[in-house]
């Protein structure tokens, strides 16, 4: 998700309902307290009165790090700049960071998920909340349930659970059933993420997870409108059809438009390619639009192979599962 999930990302995201709130991608923290062009830069929100999406959808600033003392001093900076919640990453499977002690890595040592926590709790003194997100523990799934409870000793105020280790990044399958198990043992909220790609999918994962919530990731970049889907399904029980591919490509369009006035036409292409190979895991045409495209570099070309005409029906597309309400 790093590099595709910022402010103008959060922005067409979530001009549909659907999404209650969002993160920011992590802001690294290491052993300083870092200046505010840092997280200005991650979060451009905090520049307004409210810490929200144009759409007014409110926005979480993330932290990754492991030393509480350089956490909680990032903590009180972006407390002082407007934050008006701090989640921290304890989920980010990425070797580098791992490597450099942050992320999944704390997930071998309860005790230093929870000193984290209590560090950044303690820092912001409960005016705004604190939460987290994890995996089912970096290699063992046991450590899990003692990560997740060391969260919340550590004053999380709900807790994200990635349905996987790091050992298993994001190899399927998700192993929703693990996430009960966290919850059963938590008495704050637990919000269930990995691999939730359609409405059958969101289901499953509720169901088997016991969750009331669920995240979504690399799910919402494949498919705009699923969490449209989702709530639609919520409050009617029908099951909207897939996104048609030129809806996904309005959306990557709109996106470089938003993008081209900052960056060089380089950088916006290679953007665009790396949002174009998340959606082409899951939808055909996006699939055969990165095999025509992935070795253009002009930006109005990649645009009008965005564009052309598309080869499949409208009736394409559908949800195959038929969910019960």
């Amino acid at each position: 998700m790093e590099g595709v999930i910022d402010a103008v990302t959060r922005d067409l995201l979530t001009r549909e309902e659907g999404l209650d709130w969002t993160v920011t991608e992590f802001v690294r923290v290491v052993d300083a307290r870092l200046p505010p062009r840092v997280f200005y830069k991650h979060c451009p929100e905090l520049r307004q009165s409210c810490v929200v999406t144009p759409a007014g959808v409110p926005v979480h600033l993330q932290l990754l790090g492991s030393d509480p003392q350089a956490l909680a001093a990032n903590a009180r900076q972006a407390l002082a700049l407007g934050a008006t919640s701090l989640d921290l990453n304890f989920g980010c499977p990425a070797k580098t960071v791992n490597r450099h002690d942050g992320g999944a890595s704390l997930l071998r040592d309860p005790r230093r998920v929870e000193q984290a926590v209590a560090a950044v709790a303690g820092a912001v003194e409960d005016t705004i909340p604190v939460t987290a997100k994890i995996r089912l523990g970096f290699a063992d799934k046991q450590l899990g349930v003692a990560c997740a409870r060391a969260a919340e000793a550590g004053g999380a105020h709900h807790l994200v659970v990635h349905a996987r280790t790091r050992n298993e990044g994001y190899r399927p399958p998700a192993h929703w059933e693990w996430i009960a198990r966290i919850r059963a043992q938590l008495t704050i909220p637990v919000i269930a993420n990995g691999d939730i790609w359609c409405l059958a999918d969101y289901w499953k994962a509720r169901s088997l997870s016991g969750c009331e919530d669920v995240m979504l990731g690399r799910a919402v970049l494949a498919d705009p409108l699923l969490p449209y889907r989702i709530r639609h399904w919520q409050r009617t029980g029908e099951c909207l059809p897939d996104t048609v591919w030129q809806i996904r490509a309005d959306v990557l369009c709109r996106y470089a438009d938003y993008q081209r006035r900052n960056l060089p036409e380089k950088v916006v292409v290679s953007l665009l390619k790396q949002w174009l190979n998340i959606m082409r895991g899951r939808d055909a045409e996006a699939a055969r639009r990165f095999a025509t495209l992935r070795r253009e570099t002009r930006l109005e070309a990649f645009l009008a192979g965005l564009q052309a005409p598309c080869r499949e029906s409208p009736q394409a597309h559908h949800e195959a599962a038929t969910l019960a309400v």
